[in-house]
């Protein structure tokens, strides 16, 4: 069984919206599209984008190591997660398999389908149950998210964990991997493991590591028939044309040159800021992180959390997790922020 058979049969069977854009390219006389044949002041805007440029599509190919049929772009992650959700689950019949404390769109996207939503909790170490997240599963369960660094406790997931989970699910369900935090782990990959299972897609995205949050630039990688799948009902022009071209600056030899020396930066700074936590009085636990934040354990989340921001120091509260009650989410700024806020901790500097 293809795992196209799991999607649901009225996408499979929907005739796209075709826009101008992809029903002509090129030429000097453009009249096809309904666009000001004259462009507003500043940058040239007044054409339509590309739907996939097919310059960031072959640079993001070679980024990540697949084909360009094997990836779309989209709107950060999240765009790439609903267009899942939206393909794969029909309201209120099919059912989304994750593992809580995660990233809380899963949940979001399904819920706004009319998807169930089935949790299979973490161990209570943090790790990926697989035995549990696979007994969890109904026949109704289309897609399985897993989130690798997870969002928001920062553990990364083994490559043999991920094999195991989209074998359990061969035929079955679309095994899907957010590696949106992949360039601050240690971890492999699971990009390397899509020529095995036509049932597994991965989700980038050059918000976190390449700086380019505001850009909104994210794509997903999986077999090129689920993206095609995809291209059907993703939004006719995704991609504004300030965006594409701030992601192929991004991408340019230098500007990766630079990537990798911020990321090493930030590697050394979340090392520094779990050291001093750890000997800060008011933590009660570090948890272990492969991403660009660390979480961590406080005796009163709540009151360390109105502290802080009344030092105008903004962190994250993620105690309505499943498990991490009193647990804040600290991202890894800047030296000088990173020395402000364990400061404002009453921590301690600690030695390498």
């Amino acid at each position: 069984m293809s795992i196209l058979d799991r999607a649901r049969p009225e996408i499979r069977a929907l005739t796209p919206y075709s826009s101008a854009r992809m029903e002509a390219r090129g030429g000097t006389v453009m009249l096809n599209a309904n666009e000001s044949p004259l462009p507003n002041v500043g940058p040239a805007l007044n054409r339509y984008p590309e739907p996939q440029p097919p310059e960031l599509l072959v640079r993001l190919a070679a980024l990540y190591g697949v084909s360009a049929e094997q990836l779309l772009i989209g709107r950060g992650s999240d765009e790439a997660i609903d267009l899942l959700v939206r393909a794969f689950c029909s309201a209120g019949r099919d059912a989304v398999l994750i593992s809580p404390p995660t990233f809380g769109m899963y949940a979001v996207c399904a819920r706004i389908q009319n998807a169930a939503v089935i949790e299979a909790a973490l161990a209570a170490d943090f790790s990926l149950d697989v035995p549990a997240l696979i007994a969890a599963a109904t026949p109704d369960t289309k897609l399985v998210f897993l989130c690798s660094p997870n969002n928001p406790t920062g553990g990364a997931l083994a490559p043999e964990a991920v094999q195991t989970v989209a074998r359990a699910f061969a035929g079955r369900a679309l095994v899907v991997v957010d590696e949106a935090y992949a360039e601050f782990s240690q971890a492999a990959s699971a990009i390397g493991l899509l020529g095995q299972h036509e049932n597994l897609a991965v989700l980038r995205t050059l918000s976190k590591a390449h700086a380019l949050a505001g850009a909104r630039i994210g794509c997903v990688l999986a077999a090129p028939d689920v993206i095609a799948l995809l291209r059907r009902i993703q939004a006719p022009y995704p991609l504004p044309t300030p965006c594409v071209d701030a992601a192929l600056a991004a991408l340019e030899p230098a500007a990766l040159e630079r990537t990798r020396e911020r990321i090493a930066s930030l590697l050394r700074e979340r090392e520094r800021l779990a050291r001093a936590l750890r000997g800060a009085a008011r933590v009660r636990a570090v948890l272990p992180s492969q991403a660009n934040f660390v979480c961590a354990r406080f005796d009163d989340g709540a009151a360390v959390y109105r502290t802080l921001l009344a030092q105008d120091i903004v962190v994250r509260d993620v105690g309505r997790y499943p498990g991490l009650r009193d647990c804040l989410r600290l991202s890894v700024g800047t030296p000088a922020e990173n020395a402000r806020l364990i400061a404002a901790l009453g921590a301690a500097e600690v030695a390498a």
